[in-house]
């Protein structure tokens, strides 16, 4: 999975975006608890205000809040809303705070509203907002209490970071499809690559179109330079292989002058010798002919079988070998190879001429096709090769030159032609007597 740059960037993304909702989270949380202690000072503030305005003394000392918040909370025991207003000496609280009392701060009063969190009268967590004012002709100092359970602004917090929790998850999701969505479409002009590239395969001279994209602009103009590149550099080697393979027709037609002097001075033996040695090498300079020829070429293309073969057969009619031979051909019309014209016909030219050059009466080729592959037969009533040294020319690395006498060039660039092809040559026993060529190719 992280060797693939589709799901490389999909988990980047993926947790770019969890890391920041998860941000965004703890923020929006604080926000939040900051505005409920906003708001709750903002609530206390003005009972206490209230509270402190009614506080007074009489003339004996005696500290009394004739009208207290109207708020019935105030009056349930226990009930999570408290208020107080104590001195020194005495203390008047709301009938919610029953027998018990509101704690002091440790440090002194302030003169401003203030608010902190303790211990409740109960046991529970409270907050408190306090302040001292003077009361009466003597200035006496009152401290100003009311508190609110926390209980509820807990549980508020909580409910809010909760369902805060799950919209962002599902929020991921979305965001996450989106990111999906946003690599396909960034990564699509990788696949018109690919496609151009296989556009290329096929055909050799095509090149790639320039990018719309300008971080891609400089990969198709290096792959257009490497493709040129190669191409030169083909070119340049078919050139020297087709040099030098003429360069050897010399020197090979005068040792096949001093082969027929030999011949004539009865030295027989030895000028077989020679022609073996010299057909050898004329073998190997055509094989590589052809395979300077093929270096380059694409699998691409689609040829008529049917016409090819009925093309070469009237032109090995015409041959002094050709002319006495009978042809049939068995291929349907419509079917077609996966090879251009003229490689097809490079392709069947040379094992049908092996076919004529060794046939007694007859030569047949024919063609057939399944849902499993194509196979194209060229068959003769010749001598043909023994078995093993049939299997032996089959086997892959195996020079078919080297293995099957007088029939080796052809059947090597038939060889080349077909792998090149992206298929497979196979040699067997024919029921006309001869030797039996499948050419096979996998649907």
């Amino acid at each position: 999975m992280l060797r693939s740059l589709r799901w490389r960037l999909l988990l980047g993304g993926g947790a770019a975006i969890l890391v920041a909702l998860i941000v965004a989270w703890l923020f929006m949380s604080l926000l939040f608890a900051r505005h409920l202690e906003r708001r709750l000072t903002l609530e206390l503030t003005r009972d206490a205000t209230r509270i402190a305005a009614a506080a007074e003394l009489d003339p004996t000392g005696r500290l009394s809040v004739p009208t207290p918040p109207a708020d019935p909370r105030f009056d349930t025991p226990a009930g999570g809303f408290y208020w107080q207003v104590s001195t020194e000496a005495q203390t008047v609280r709301s009938r919610s705070l029953w027998d018990a009392a509101l704690p002091r701060p440790n440090d002194a009063p302030s003169s401003t509203w203030r608010l902190r969190r303790a211990d409740g009268p109960f046991g529970e967590p409270v907050a408190v907002l306090e302040r001292e004012i003077r009361v009466g002709e003597q200035q006496t100092p009152v401290l100003i209490q009311i508190a609110q359970d926390q209980d509820e602004i807990v549980s508020a917090q909580g409910e809010f970071n909760l369902e805060l929790a799950i919209f962002l998850a599902g929020l991921w999701l979305v965001l996450l499809a989106a990111a999906w969505i946003q690599v396909q479409l960034g990564l699509r002009p990788l696949a018109d690559i690919r496609r151009d590239l296989a556009d290329l395969r096929a055909s050799p001279s095509h090149r790639l179109p320039s990018a719309r994209i300008n971080e891609l602009r400089p990969l198709t103009e290096a792959l257009n330079d490497l493709v040129a590149a190669r191409e030169q550099d083909l070119t340049q080697a078919r050139g020297r292989a087709s040099d030098l393979a003429h360069g050897l027709k010399t020197p090979l037609s005068a040792l096949k002058t001093q082969s027929h002097r030999l011949r004539e001075t009865g030295a027989a033996e030895a000028a077989d010798r020679l022609d073996r040695a010299i057909d050898a090498m004329r073998a190997t300079v055509e094989a590589e002919l052809t395979r300077s020829r093929l270096a380059g070429q694409s699998r691409g293309g689609s040829a008529p079988v049917l016409d090819v073969v009925e093309q070469l057969v009237q032109v090995l009619e015409q041959t002094e070998a050709g002319e006495a031979l009978a042809f049939s051909v068995d291929i349907p019309e419509t079917l077609t190879a996966p090879l251009n014209r003229d490689d097809l016909t490079d392709l069947l030219g040379p094992l049908m001429e092996n076919a004529v050059r060794f046939a007694r009466r007859r030569v047949a080729v024919s063609a057939q096709q399944d849902d499993a592959r194509l196979v194209i037969t060229v068959e003769d009533d010749g001598p043909g090769i023994p078995i093993e040294r049939a299997d032996a020319a089959s086997r892959r690395g195996v020079r078919l030159d080297e293995q099957v006498a007088g029939q080796g060039l052809g059947l090597c660039i038939a060889r080349n032609y077909t792998e090149n092809a992206g298929g497979k040559l196979e040699l067997t026993r024919s029921v006309l007597g001869g030797l039996r060529v499948d050419i096979c190719w996998l649907r």
